[in-house]
């Protein structure tokens, strides 16, 4: 099972390079890093966290580019996995975003891991153009396409929400026919139907308490569904548990991800040193 660290990247504290750099250092196997573009002052939406509109940090308010951010880490690493946990596809135009994406897997040596999420909060997205009701055929859509991109000599596609004619379009990714694509979502049997169709994984919540339960499940959907092999699962993690993160390997959790504290650079890596040694790394 590989491990890997989250940083909720902000205007303050350790920046993604040097955060990203410590861990490949100290042997994890991947970095990732969230996305919002904004966060509305007026708000009905309820965080999954805090079940109403309040929010539990305000980094949501100063969360930095995951691309740039992720970019900064390409530079200055050479192994580790480069992730969103989760990006926000709907956000941004879907043609310029495969550009930005393929770029990256390009320069990184094929990197980059796509988790994507369908926005829990409806006003950032609206502000965005996203119909309510609508991410989860535009986000199928933009995955869709942004393919079309990454694998086609002349790309086309022609959606509700996207429409582009035949068109050319490099750098392709390295990771053919995309990079990994992993939904961050509830484990409900909505959910899991939409990652069996059009995903290759999910990342849990970090509300998630029956994750082996859940696992099983997303294995038997999409056995049932006719997909070849079984799905990636990433699970985030707190502090490390032994016997938990036995349980979820045998349940077929293949990666664990922990975030780190919203404290100085010093502090951070020094965690960091302490989470590598309970993790044997």
């Amino acid at each position: 099972m590989r491990h890997g660290i989250t940083l909720f990247t902000s205007d303050r504290g350790i920046r993604p390079d040097v955060a990203a750099t410590a861990a490949e250092s100290r042997g994890f196997d991947s970095f990732y890093v969230p996305e919002h573009t904004h966060i509305p002052v007026r708000r009905e939406s309820a965080h999954p966290g805090t079940g109403d509109e309040t929010l539990p940090d305000d980094r949501y308010m100063r969360t930095l580019d995951p691309w740039v951010s992720l970019g900064l880490a390409a530079a200055v690493t050479s192994t580790i996995s480069l992730g969103t946990s989760v990006a926000l596809p709907l956000e941004h135009d879907p043609i310029t975003l495969a550009k930005t994406i393929a770029t990256l897997d390009h320069l990184s040596g094929g990197r980059v891991i796509l988790g994507a999420g369908f926005g829990w909060n409806a006003e950032e997205l609206a502000d965005h153009g996203v119909p309510p009701g609508k991410r989860r055929t535009a986000l199928r859509e933009y995955l869709e396409a942004m393919q079309a991109l990454w694998t086609q000599e002349e790309a086309s596609y022609d959606g509700s929400f996207v429409s582009f004619g035949p068109s050319w379009a490099w750098p392709k990714p390295v990771q053919q026919p995309r990079p990994p694509v992993l939904i961050g979502a509830g484990a409900t049997e909505r959910n899991f139907a939409w990652i069996v169709r059009s995903a290759d994984g999910w990342i849990t919540t970090p509300t998630e308490r029956d994750t082996v339960d859940n696992v099983h499940r997303l294995h038997k959907m999409w056995a049932d569904a006719g997909r070849t092999g079984t799905p990636t699962v990433v699970a985030l993690a707190g502090r490390p548990d032994t016997e938990q993160l036995s349980r979820w390997s045998d349940a077929g959790v293949n990666e664990v991800i922990f975030g780190l504290p919203d404290r100085t650079e010093d502090e951070v890596v020094a965690y960091i040193d302490r989470l590598a040694g309970k993790l044997d790394h």
